[in-house]
């Protein structure tokens, strides 16, 4: 389709240009049009650290252009000390290292970048609670905390089965994602953000609001961690049931942003008033469908297809800034409901699942999960 091409031509342009001014700086939100804060002075261990060499390598994926490839092997070097001082990453370590290392391993065969992702799986998997069966979420006294986030970081852990061939990395990552489908998906296709559990019993305390606006609420973008991570885990596993949830939390959404004309609000269940948007959490949710489009049958293929793209037109045609002049491509980007500094803002995740989305429905993307 016309608007396909020309968006990726829009985005080669300017994701070219960032990458010129970026130097050696980790982006996180655009502010005024700039990247002035460079996350590895900022926090070394953010958990947004591999989007933006994400984007780097899904471009030299798709174009070839050396001047992609060197901008994402910069950031990978650079997060080599994160490993080294590991107390601050947490269960995000799949957003960091699969975007960086992995990436690399799997496009160049870099021996070093195997090494890198190899530790952090071995992170990741350390975090298992055997107790609840679920990895704890971030660090502190959050010992019995579990969220949606890290179905989406499950798949550093099947990579790493695979690569070693070494079985307890998909175990860790199957029990996960057993719990989270029992204990964070709710029967209407709907999740929590968080559970916390009793870390030394493994019984349920209490499931708080997270990111969203409530307990009960529905936090959009934790519903699109949800709907593309379970398409992952089926992908990774070829178990029904995560394919079958997957679609459940698919179905949720469409339904929802289909009300609001396919961009999402930062809750599903929050008051009408004040409005807010979330344009991250309409595209990661658009990669989902467009992964589920892959693997369901045939006659159902046109359902999730259909929706996946018609978010990203809606995101492209409205929601994007292409002046290559500027940094930050989609707009409306919210953290958190009840957080102001990061709301309605460019935020580099958001950007991340544009250019995976865009570049799928052109089927030049590389599978990077």
């Amino acid at each position: 389709m016309e608007w396909i091409k020309e968006s990726l031509e829009r985005l080669e342009d300017k994701l070219w240009a960032e990458a010129g001014r970026m130097g050696d700086k980790i982006p996180y939100i655009a502010e005024d049009g700039r990247y002035e804060k460079d996350m590895r002075d900022v926090n070394l261990s953010w958990w947004t650290n591999g989007f933006w060499y994400g984007m780097m390598w899904q471009m030299y994926q798709a174009t070839g252009r050396e001047g992609f490839r060197r901008a994402a092997e910069k950031g990978e070097k650079a997060l080599d000390l994160a490993l080294e001082n590991f107390e601050g990453l947490h269960h995000d370590v799949g957003f960091m290292w699969m975007h960086t290392a992995v990436a690399n391993y799997r496009l160049t065969g870099n021996a070093v970048s195997r090494r890198r992702g190899l530790h952090a799986a071995g992170l990741l998997a350390g975090r298992f609670n055997y107790a609840g069966k679920f990895i704890r979420a971030w660090n502190l006294d959050k010992t019995g905390w579990m969220i949606v986030d890290c179905m989406m970081n499950l798949s550093l852990l099947y990579w790493a089965g695979q690569e070693t061939g070494d079985p307890r990395y998909c175990q860790i990552a199957n029990m996960h994602g057993d719990t989270a489908m029992r204990e964070l998906m709710r029967p209407d296709g709907s999740c929590n953000h968080i559970v916390v559990f009793d870390p030394e019993t493994g019984a349920v305390a209490e499931k708080p609001e997270g990111q969203g606006y409530g307990p009960g609420s529905s936090w959009s973008r934790g519903q699109a961690w949800a709907l593309y991570g379970f398409a992952l885990a089926f992908l990774h596993t070829g178990r029904q049931e995560y394919l079958d949830t997957a679609k459940r939390a698919a179905h949720y959404f469409i339904a929802n942003v289909a009300m609001t004309d396919y961009v999402s609000l930062v809750d599903f269940r929050a008051p009408k008033e004040p409005v807010m948007w979330d344009t991250t959490a309409a595209a990661c949710a658009a990669c989902g469908l467009l992964q589920i489009s892959d693997m369901v049958p045939a006659e159902e293929r046109e359902l999730y297809r259909f929706h996946g793209e018609r978010i990203l037109r809606k995101l492209t045609e409205a929601y994007c800034c292409w002046d290559a002049e500027r940094d930050g491509i989609l707009q409306y980007g919210t953290a958190a409901y009840h957080r102001q500094e990061d709301r309605h803002v460019p935020i580099i995740y958001g950007d991340y699942f544009l250019t995976e989305g865009l570049l799928r429905l052109s089927d030049k993307a590389f599978m990077i999960w």
